[in-house]
């Protein structure tokens, strides 16, 4: 009878709390007329709700009376809870990724795997490239994504051209040199700039690892992190 009860109870709540989601979902809308509202759900903190907008999170109210936008750290683990939640909603497939349009090194069993968007002139892709050297039992796919100068898609595509991709890539990010030029190779530069509007790739460098989650920027320590996570 009390584990009836308690079922009742707790059916209740989560009724109450999907109603009240609804209703902050709808208010949210009114407001934001014009933009989809992705979803609306109550958090354990403060009696707020995430609210997410196409790609942003915000954070309300029931009554939806004001908004803000901003981290939440939890402070007894000091997580950003709102980074964590982002991660987890612009995941991917990493399976779906079209492995073969990338730039492929392995060092050691390669048994952990990341994909990493990134365009030969960002000095943030280097610094990545560069400090992920320190990594053994990795596998680096590197997909090429030239977007930040005008000649952006000539260098990749002698990259891409090159006997050797791979070492053509690290000679000129790791050490400037450059690539021996060709004449009678065609690189998918089109296909790397749909692949990366496809899953979201804004900046380089941008990586991925095989649970989907991405990482923006260089940070090498919290990529290292999550690549043990999703090895496992």
């Amino acid at each position: 009878m009390l584990r009836l009860l308690a079922l009742l109870v707790a059916g209740l709540v989560a009724g109450r709390a999907l109603a009240d989601e609804a209703s902050v979902k709808r208010a949210v809308e009114a407001r934001f007329a014009g933009h989809k509202v992705e979803s609306v759900t109550k958090t354990p903190y403060a009696a707020l709700y995430e609210v997410v907008v196409e790609d942003s999170i915000f954070y309300t109210d029931e009554k939806v009376t004001f908004f803000f936008r901003g981290d939440m750290i939890d402070a007894r683990t000091q997580k950003n809870l709102t980074e964590e939640r982002q991660q987890k909603l612009s995941a991917i497939k990493f399976e779906d990724l079209p492995l073969e349009l990338a730039i492929k090194q392995v060092r050691g069993s390669g048994k952990r795997v990341v994909a990493i968007f990134s365009d030969p002139f960002c000095p943030y892709c280097r610094n990545l490239d560069r400090a992920l050297l320190r990594e053994d039992d990795i596998t680096i796919y590197t997909f090429l994504y030239p977007i930040l100068r005008a000649e952006s898609p000539e260098k990749a595509r002698t990259i891409w051209c090159a006997p050797d991709r791979a070492k053509a890539y690290y000679d000129f990010m790791l050490n400037g040199r450059e690539p021996q030029p060709t004449t009678s190779c065609s690189a998918p530069v089109e296909k790397w700039l749909a692949l990366g509007q496809k899953v979201g790739v804004r900046a380089t460098p941008t990586s991925f690892v095989t649970n989907g989650q991405r990482i923006m920027g260089a940070r090498p320590d919290e990529l290292v992190k999550l690549l043990a996570e999703a090895s496992k």
